[in-house]
């Protein structure tokens, strides 16, 4: 590993940390300052020529100066002569934006991929995008990952003899169903439309849920609209408990909270995709670290090695 040079944005310090010492490298510095008309600029502070640089950057909030920090740090190693530079993308904000549902709007989750290729980059490490269409916005090599080896391994401890998968909504269901038969365990899955960003319904559950233990897999929670909405047609069906797991926890305007206080539901379960201050964590939450298995898909990119073996979490 002596030819890698591994940096961090400003937007996740700890997760690259944690990286690096599961690569047993260096976290090299960055300095990110701010010019008076609101400019940023950012200095890769370690030597990148003929080197295998990653970059590692969740777009998490707030996105736009993340954004911003990320193509600039990748027009940097552009310009310093790096060998190869793989932006290393825990979470990709824009991948929700993946269709046009409305006249006269940008598909962004594209457009964003656009702009990081034509900053500089040469290949991109991803976990858990929204869609499977995301993938291919980028006209770079893509290594897509997913979090459902850590959730099987934690979920493992508990009695799942009278467990069920459930899906928030059908577009959903194959990572449900892909999670559901690590497990062991049935799946289900909700119908759901969506009328705004905080506004939706679930009309019905299908699948036969009455009287087991959930398990509700989402790839991500924002303001958790889609959660509660399920939570009440899950308790209309008389379930028995209620755990509700996600890759990416945004946890936005309380979200945390308002789930955490529902009565029926025993567990959070997220990744450390998307940093969550200590002050907004509650007793019901669960952060597993998915640091070794982005480490591991680097140094095998840095060998050459096979990264397929990472996508199957059998």
């Amino acid at each position: 590993m002596r030819e890698i040079a591994v940096f961090s944005g400003s937007a996740h310090p700890e997760l690259a940390d944690e990286i690096c010492a599961h690569l047993e490298v260096p976290l090299r510095p960055v300095r990110v300052r701010r010019f008076a008309n609101d400019c940023l600029e950012v200095q890769l502070q370690a030597n990148c020529r003929e080197r295998d640089v990653f970059l590692i950057q969740p777009l998490v909030a707030p996105v736009q100066e993340n954004l911003v920090e990320l193509l600039l740090m990748l027009d940097a190693a552009r310009g310093a002569s790096a060998a190869r530079t793989t932006v290393v993308m825990p979470h990709y904000a824009y991948a929700r934006s993946d269709k046009k549902d409305a006249p006269r709007i940008s598909i962004g989750g594209r457009l964003v991929a656009d702009l990081l290729v034509a900053a500089g980059a040469s290949r991109v490490l991803a976990m858990t995008l929204h869609s499977p269409q995301v993938h291919g916005f980028f006209s770079v090599p893509v290594d897509h990952l997913h979090a459902l080896r850590e959730f099987a391994a934690y979920f493992r401890r508990y009695d799942l003899g009278n467990t069920i998968v459930v899906s928030p909504d059908l577009g959903n269901a194959k990572e449900a169903s892909h999670f559901a038969s690590l497990l062991e365990v049935p799946v289900a899955a909700g119908a759901k439309q969506r009328f705004a960003d905080d506004k939706v319904e679930i009309s019905s559950i299908i699948g036969d849920v009455s009287g087991r233990d959930v398990i509700v897999l989402d790839d991500e929670i924002a303001k958790g609209s889609t959660v509660i909405e399920l939570l009440d047609r899950l308790r209309e069906r008389g379930v028995r408990s209620i755990r509700v797991a996600c890759t990416h926890g945004l946890f936005a305007d309380g979200a945390l909270k308002r789930i955490g206080e529902q009565p029926d539901v025993l567990e959070i379960v997220c990744t450390n995709t998307v940093s969550i201050p200590e002050s907004k964590r509650t007793s019901k939450l669960t952060v597993l670290s998915i640091a070794p298995a982005l480490a591991e898909a680097m140094r095998r990119i840095h060998n050459g090695e096979s990264v397929s073996a990472l996508f199957d979490a059998s």
